[in-house]
């Protein structure tokens, strides 16, 4: 389904379950079908809203800069137009950027968030650059570019690699580009930790390679009644390594 354009995007989405809302926000450079698998261990206990991120998936994007905030605003917009006022948010990888964007902008909205294989921390300056680079690399070569060098860093499953490295050729040049520059300009949320009024729960992998588990512990350093969930021998993929496990972790959000 599609909601109406807010910000002049059109959010693609689906909606499983019942209960209370649950937001289930994908990573870069991929869309919500990485939930699949953890959809029908949750659907009795959550009200799942999974959205496609602006410029992924089947929903549209725009051609000019945007950040993290724009994002978290386009799923303040979808929540509007299903009528939710409150909800539960669950960001991966760069999910968790936008969800820690939107905790930011909209507390009051928030029931509680997990971050899962992420982290509140900005780019270091060579990081950023290299994410620019990149963003060349995608406007003159394609995604492919994307796909080929950051599949081995999700994930050690072939089975998962294998969808995750089609899943990200299928992702729209604009798109990748959009969220590369956004994730680039991000700021440092650690600051802004302390001042949550809801419980943060962490899922990370042992053995992620892409975000290393040290960046959920330094959340864990600043935030002590954040709960870290550590699952052993994932990647940073968990909800698909360990679909099982990543929801029963999510379910602590209850």
């Amino acid at each position: 389904m599609k909601n109406p354009p807010e910000n002049n995007i059109d959010l693609s989405y689906e909606r499983h379950g019942t209960g209370t809302p649950l937001v289930l926000i994908h990573g870069f450079p991929l869309d919500l079908s990485i939930w699949d698998s953890i959809v029908p261990l949750l659907e009795s206990d959550f009200d799942l809203i999974i959205p496609d991120l602006r410029g992924f998936g089947e929903s549209s994007t725009v051609d000019t800069p945007y950040t993290m905030l724009d994002f978290a605003n386009d799923i303040a917009g979808l929540l509007d137009f299903l009528g939710v006022e409150k909800a539960f948010l669950a960001g991966h990888s760069m999910g968790g950027y936008v969800a820690l964007a939107f905790a930011r902008e909209y507390p009051d909205r928030v029931n509680g968030l997990a971050l899962v294989s992420s982290q509140a921390a900005d780019d270091a300056p060579e990081r950023k650059a290299g994410r620019y680079k990149t963003a060349k690399d995608v406007l003159e070569k394609g995604v492919d570019v994307v796909a080929e060098s950051m599949t081995p860093k999700l994930s050690a499953n072939e089975k998962v690699q294998e969808f995750a490295n089609l899943l990200m050729k299928a992702q729209s040049k604009a798109g990748v580009i959009g969220a590369l520059k956004a994730m680039a300009e991000r700021e440092d949320f650690t600051s802004i930790l302390p001042e949550f009024n809801f419980p943060v729960l962490l899922i990370h992998g042992d053995a992620d390679a892409l975000i290393p588990i040290d960046r959920a512990k330094e959340i864990k350093s600043v935030l002590p009644a954040a709960q870290l969930i550590k699952l052993k021998k994932a990647g940073h993929m968990p909800m698909m390594e360990f679909p099982k496990e990543t929801a029963e972790a999510l379910k602590k959000l209850k």
